[in-house]
């Protein structure tokens, strides 16, 4: 073995972490309350609800991208107003997900409409449902943080919002980068790339 040789960082199976962050955000979702669906949220677009609405798009539509089928974002349907056991839907679509990206051949290739590397697609669900997990959690008072720096799920949308942040400014998908203090972890590095404020809270409680 060549010594000199750079060593490439580790590598996680899309699916794997796909379950693990669904997982992980399937308690914030299941504990959103009726009543706060209108609450604002650190993404400035979105309310509660509108938020929610966009996450389950996501899960269902990077379904497809996961077979390399087309996937239709041209409209957010309204699944919470559709279904009144939404929460249970989210657990349903989000095992689904990671099912689909642990198909064989789901991370190779390109996949959806800009021809992207499909990794890099799965990649941008789990940043997703790991970041507005956050959303949603800050937007009603609940808890949810990754504070490892050695966490898999961290270490992968990380490295994707590193690879991906200047072409997601440009596009209007990520503010400027907020500011941190040098001691930030690196949860609150993560979030600060993508615009948010890792201070972030509610106000009118």
């Amino acid at each position: 073995m060549d010594t000199n040789q750079d060593v490439n960082p580790r590598t996680y199976a899309i699916g794997d972490l796909l379950a693990t962050a669904a997982e992980r955000a399937l308690p914030v979702i299941r504990a959103l309350p009726d009543e706060q669906l209108a609450n604002p949220t650190p993404c400035a677009d979105y309310d509660v609800k509108a938020l929610v609405n966009h996450v389950l798009h996501v899960v269902v539509q990077f379904q497809n991208l996961a077979a390399k089928k087309d996937s239709d974002f041209t409209a957010t349907p309204d699944y919470i107003a559709a279904d009144p056991t939404w929460r249970d839907r989210f657990a349903t679509e989000s095992s689904r997900l990671a099912a689909a990206w642990s198909a064989p051949g789901a991370e190779e290739g390109t996949t959806g409409a800009m021809n992207m590397p499909a990794r890099i697609v799965g990649s941008l669900a789990l940043l997703d449902l790991t970041v507005h997990a956050w959303d949603l959690a800050r937007a009603t008072d609940q808890e949810h943080r990754l504070n490892d720096a050695t966490d898999p799920v961290l270490d992968q949308v990380t490295a994707t919002v590193g690879e991906m942040a200047p072409t997601a400014r440009a596009m209007g998908m990520f503010a400027e980068p907020a500011p941190v203090p040098e001691d930030a972890n690196a949860f609150d590095r993560l979030l600060a790339e993508t615009g948010r404020d890792p201070r972030w809270a509610r106000t009118g409680r």
